[in-house]
């Protein structure tokens, strides 16, 4: 049964022309005891009427427009051959449904006109004998009722489509904004890990780096002092594998619940620890905090560790080998700010304003992009009196 209605509906002109042949048999019949019951006028002119009339049922759906206008001149030579009101005509009704329904907005309209007018023509051209002037009227209204059913029925069929459509329509664009913002989600969360792994590589890396560096300039003359170095080194190879990790828990969601390892992630209260391994390191380090220290949201605990962390990083690397830095965090009734500066020699210009034609320059750029998800300001750039000044801003409700 399902597959014949799946059928049917694939096939709508055959069901169209189903009840083509069925309209066309009832008025045979009907004409047939009209031609029986003399006098009948134009019976052949009744029959090709009721034969082209049964065409537009079957082609309705096909040409609406055209079966209208072929059904409007069947209307016209039944008046001017004088063919009567016969079973047929209900294609009149059918397509006017449809082109109300389906067809284009001229159509519709001319159907209704028609519908309305149809009526008044009929009772015009064919009165009812011994009917008085109101009942003329009352049967012209009776009449008039069911064309304006048939077009009030197929104009809602129409309204009802297009506003299933409009929801289709919104339903997809929300799935494709969906999927847009899935698309940034994605891109502003690799960002992030792409930052955090620069940072914590960038400054874990460099500080191994010093130490092996000293470790093997040490290693006969002083092998207490190569030991040291090495336990340090040790010591912050630990410290950046469980950052990452943590930073690949963010991928593998659950992974460190299974296991059992999670590391919190970086925060102000951290400062002290980061800055006790870069004097380890052999950069002299002045670190002070000015206000009352107080909570901070999550970001901007992380962000504010993360400047200083790649800002010591940076004076490691262009400094010099007697650079000395110094790290003022103040806290502010509305904002928390973050001086670093060293007397080193400084990045080359070109690292600090565009990040370089090479690629260098990334941590400076990450700086950038992390203060500004928290709506804060960075300046960055050489001192006046040589040396390198990182200054920042990070404001304590979220930026608008």
């Amino acid at each position: 049964m399902q597959r014949l209605y799946d059928f049917l509906r694939r096939h709508p002109t055959w069901v169209d022309s189903f009840w083509a042949v069925f309209l066309f048999g009832i008025t045979g019949v009907s004409l047939v005891q009209t031609v029986n019951n003399p006098p009948h006028r134009e019976p052949v002119a009744s029959v090709l009427i009721a034969l082209v009339l049964c065409l537009v049922v079957a082609l309705r759906r096909r040409m609406p427009e055209r079966m209208l206008v072929v059904a409007a001149t069947m209307g016209v030579v039944q008046l001017v051959f004088d063919v009567p009101a016969m079973a047929a005509n209900f294609a009149m009704l059918v397509i006017i449904y449809t082109v109300a329904a389906d067809g284009a907005r001229w159509a519709s309209r001319f159907a209704l006109a028609g519908g309305l007018v149809a009526a008044p023509l009929a009772q015009l051209r064919w009165p009812e004998p011994n009917t008085s002037a109101v009942g003329h009227l009352a049967v012209t209204i009776f009449m008039i009722v069911p064309f304006a059913l048939a077009w009030v029925l197929g104009d809602s069929i129409r309204t009802r489509r297009a506003y299933l459509a409009q929801l289709e329509e919104r339903a997809a664009r929300l799935e494709k904004e969906r999927a847009a913002q899935s698309k940034v989600a994605v891109a502003a969360e690799r960002a992030r890990i792409a930052r955090e792994l620069h940072d914590v590589v960038a400054h874990n890396v460099s500080v191994m780096v010093v130490q092996a560096d000293g470790a093997a300039y040490v290693l006969d003359a002083a092998p207490d002092q190569a030991r040291k170095a090495l336990e340090t080194i040790s010591g912050t190879g630990r410290q950046a594998l469980a950052e990452m990790r943590r930073l690949l828990g963010v991928l593998r969601t659950g992974e460190h619940e299974e296991s059992g390892e999670y590391v919190p992630q970086p925060d102000v209260g951290q400062l002290d620890e980061l800055i006790e391994q870069v004097r380890t390191a052999g950069l002299p380090v002045d670190y002070k905090v000015e206000g009352t220290p107080r909570p901070l949201p999550s970001g901007v605990e992380l962000t504010a560790y993360r400047i200083v962390q790649e800002a010591l990083t940076n004076t490691r690397k262009h400094g010099g080998p007697n650079a000395g830095a110094s790290v003022r965090l103040v806290y502010f009734d509305d904002g928390l700010g973050l001086l670093v500066e060293d007397d080193g020699k400084g990045a080359p210009h070109e690292l600090y304003e565009d990040g370089g034609p090479d690629g260098q320059g990334h941590g400076l750029i990450g700086m950038r992009e992390r203060i500004g998800m928290v709506g804060g300001t960075l300046d960055a750039g050489p001192r006046p009196g040589g040396g390198f000044r990182i200054s920042a801003l990070l404001p304590l409700k979220p930026a608008h």
